[in-house]
């Protein structure tokens, strides 16, 4: 069954059709990769995804639903997290800050409850703070919670906000690049995270990402488009080799075979 179904999906700025009228489908509880050369639009299905644009025409269904007129922050509340090719964290706060502020929309007490110190609200911080740990510990790097986020290399920056996406408790998580400016060793452990996220915690992944390497190792489907348009779908191998794909990723000969 699909958890997510994308359906003649369009996006124009001005003139420009960044997405053209494209449809595909995410299986609940598969591994799925969007990829494409540099511009094909990759970031806008993500954007038009999760609420940052509003399609011009077309249908995102999550969960049965539609969501073509959701906020961002309703789109997560029903279990869609993502997270960004460009780190976004709050520097200045500490690494189990951060990942707490991605619980923001599982939380119930308002700001009288904070101001009274109610019982629940001391319950509701005590739960927001183990499920905070837990995304550290899954992601290796509970030892780093009380250091500022602005401190830690930049790889373990990269699992602070997967760790923050997590908490969300989302049911679909889409990876923005995930392995952008990774070394060999944490594009390793990416893959072994990748697959315990879907094995343990039973999440739906979507990603994007240009390390063709990682993407054929890690996913069941991959879908791929070009100047906004799918182009081909379907398993690593048949998709590696399909014409439509290698002629987009290394160009097309001219008659003289240039």
């Amino acid at each position: 069954m699909a958890i997510l179904e994308v359906k003649d999906l369009t996006l124009r700025f001005g003139g420009l059709e960044v997405i053209d009228t494209l449809s595909f489908d995410v299986e609940e509880g598969g591994i799925v990769s969007l990829i494409g050369p540099n511009g094909a639009g990759k970031t806008s299905v993500f954007n038009c995804l999760t609420g940052f644009y509003r399609a011009n025409a077309g249908d995102i269904r999550f969960r049965n639903e539609s969501i073509m007129s959701l906020k961002p922050h309703k789109i997560t509340a029903r279990g869609m997290a993502r997270t960004f090719q460009n780190l976004r964290l709050f520097k200045q706060m500490t690494v189990i800050e951060n990942v707490k502020s991605g619980m923001h929309c599982r939380t119930r007490e308002g700001a009288l409850g904070a101001l009274l110190r109610s019982a629940g609200q001391r319950r509701e911080e005590a739960e927001i703070e183990r499920v905070a740990e837990e995304c550290l510990a899954f992601v290796g790097i509970l030892e780093h919670k009380d250091r500022l986020a602005r401190n830690l290399p930049y790889g373990d920056q990269r699992r602070v906000e997967w760790a923050r996406a997590l908490a969300t408790r989302p049911k679909l998580l889409l990876f923005d690049e995930p392995a952008a400016g990774l070394n060999y060793d944490e594009k390793e452990r990416l893959i072994d995270l990748i697959r315990r996220i879907r094995e343990e915690l039973s999440i739906t992944i979507f990603l994007i990402e240009h390390d063709m390497g990682l993407v054929m190792k890690v996913s069941e489907k991959v879908v791929v488009i070009d100047y906004g348009k799918k182009i081909a779908e379907g398993g690593c191998a048949e998709v590696q080799s399909n014409p439509k794909v290698i002629e987009a990723y290394l160009g097309k000969e001219d008659e003289d075979g240039n």
